[in-house]
């Protein structure tokens, strides 16, 4: 989300504390049902027709429910969405249905702007909270109360140089690889008198999230920043550093082909593994895609972006929103038709595990890569993703812990002791909240 946009849902959550909720609503009359959505890929990828998915649903709502319509705005692109969307809120005129973006998850619940789903998923006896992987429907949650459904979700899988492993006559990674696995292979790539290097854009969170750990308690009132799955991760991303001895990797460098690891979104892989995306991007190298490796204390584990659906609080039609959003989100043959259209991973457990799917995820994916994509191992991607625990204050505390690891890992300090007053500031802030 860009600064301008987020400035726009900081002030919406400001208005909308001290005035309340209270604005003044000119809704369409009732048998017109409106949805908030943006055009293009919210994960940056090449797309078809962007819209062709909710129309289609669309069609189908309308045929099941005589009289009403069902109407939205296209051409407002994903980097203006979460503006226009607090544009909308704030004049009270907000879609009864609307996409909602990662990171505005928080935002909109604290505003008040999100209905909360929970009574009208118990009431619905056609809606099974199991048949979703659990960590994408949880990306719907905060504090315990569902406020979205998941529409579409996206792991972060590791890029492998391919072509780099072979001139070192080095085997590819195996899903269930390791932190030892990699640091070998990160150590026998790395020549810096030769322009290569092990790793571009791998994160301290990255590893936390693999060793077991996480940064905040689900609650969201401490910082963990001292504990010993973040400091181990810590030092673990200082010594993949100290290999490139004072060289910063870039992104070019991955791009021409002199790097052999970077995670990635799976929607990248997805995009442009094909001919003729490949083409265009990566063309110099042959290269492929695997889980994240495993810390001691954790598993083959990354952070999961899930694409949400949510219904307004104010919405006069709310029983209309809660059946539109669960045939976008619910409905199997609705969710199948994201495979053609995005590259993410449906939420629903059906979808995401279909022979039919998988093989054309397979198509999608020449070569030796359409092997690491079974029904086992996007089940085990799925069930055990990290949906990082989501509470008010989140986005800052999250900034503050990031500057503050940043300054030891430049530092090349031991990670602790720098770290002790940084997560006593973040506890008090979070205290605040």
């Amino acid at each position: 989300m860009s600064r301008v946009a987020h400035r726009w849902l900081a002030a919406l959550v400001a208005v909308l504390i001290l005035g309340g909720i209270g604005v003044a609503v000119t809704y369409r009359p009732r048998s017109t049902l409106t949805i908030g959505v943006y055009s293009g890929s919210y994960w940056g990828t090449p797309t078809g027709d962007c819209y062709q998915v909710l129309d289609d649903a669309i069609a189908r709502f309308e045929s099941e429910h005589p009289g009403i319509q069902v109407e939205y705005v296209s051409g407002i692109s994903t980097d203006s969405y979460s503006e226009w969307l607090a544009q909308q809120i704030l004049k009270g005129t907000e879609p009864d249905v609307f996409f909602v973006l990662p990171e505005d998850f928080n935002l909109l619940v604290s505003s008040g702007a999100l209905a909360q789903l929970d009574a009208r998923m118990d009431a619905d006896p056609t809606f099974d909270p199991e048949a979703y992987y659990a960590p994408s429907l949880s990306s719907g949650v905060l504090e315990g109360r569902q406020y979205a459904l998941p529409y579409e979700s996206v792991p972060t899988m590791m890029f492998v140089n391919k072509t780099l492993l072979e001139a070192h006559d080095i085997q590819m990674p195996d899903n269930d690889w390791t932190w030892d696995d990699f640091y070998s292979i990160c150590t026998q790539i790395t020549d810096v008198d030769q322009h290569q290097f092990g790793v571009y854009g791998y994160t301290w969170l990255d590893a936390l999230y693999s060793n077991g750990g996480t940064l905040f308690s689900q609650d969201g009132s401490s910082c963990l920043l001292t504990s010993e799955p973040v400091q181990s991760s810590i030092r673990f991303v200082q010594q993949l550093h100290e290999l490139n001895e004072g060289y910063q990797v870039t992104s070019r460098d991955f791009d021409l082909g002199n790097v052999a690891f970077r995670p990635f979104l799976f929607s990248e892989y997805r995009a442009y593994q094909p001919y003729p995306w490949r083409v265009k991007k990566y063309s110099s190298f042959e290269w492929e895609c695997v889980c994240m490796p495993a810390g001691a204390q954790g598993g083959n584990i990354s952070e999961l972006q899930t694409m949400l659906l949510g219904i307004s609080s104010r919405s006069p039609n709310p029983q209309l929103a809660w059946d539109l959003i669960k045939l976008l989100s619910y409905d199997e043959s609705i969710q199948r038709e994201l495979y053609s259209y995005s590259h993410g991973i449906s939420p629903l457990r059906a979808v995401a595990e279909d022979d039919e799917i998988l093989s054309q995820l397979h198509k999608d994916i020449p070569g030796d890569g359409s092997g690491s994509f079974s029904r086992e191992v996007i089940g085990d991607i799925m069930n055990h993703a990290l949906t990082v625990p989501k509470f008010d204050g989140y986005d800052q505390a999250l900034t503050m812990a990031q500057t503050a690891v940043a300054k030891v890992m430049n530092s090349g300090e031991s990670a602790v002791s720098p770290l002790l007053e940084p997560q006593r500031e973040i506890n008090l802030f979070l205290s605040k909240n």
